[in-house]
């Protein structure tokens, strides 16, 4: 029997995994196209991924806006691995 909080879990899964696909996608066929560009490692678009898959659809997009919003000239660089 299906309880309403694995019901939640399973949309929750499925919004995750339609907004890593752009992701993917833009990793697959992009990226291989530009030259690197991100101050970070892993690189601000594997961030988003991992982010969204590990905390899911609303706190994993939300550390990967503020992850790109500090990838700048002004920001810092290195390591940053998600929470």
């Amino acid at each position: 029997m299906m309880t309403l909080r694995n019901i939640v879990h399973r949309i929750s899964h499925a919004i995750a995994w339609v907004m890593v696909l752009p992701i993917i996608f833009y990793q697959k066929f992009i990226t291989p196209y530009t030259p690197p560009s991100c101050r970070f490692t892993p690189t601000c678009s594997e961030y988003a991924r991992q982010a969204i898959l590990k905390h899911g659809p609303i706190k994993g997009l939300a550390l990967a806006i503020w992850r790109i919003l500090r990838c700048n000239p002004w920001g810092g660089s290195g390591y940053d691995p998600v929470p």
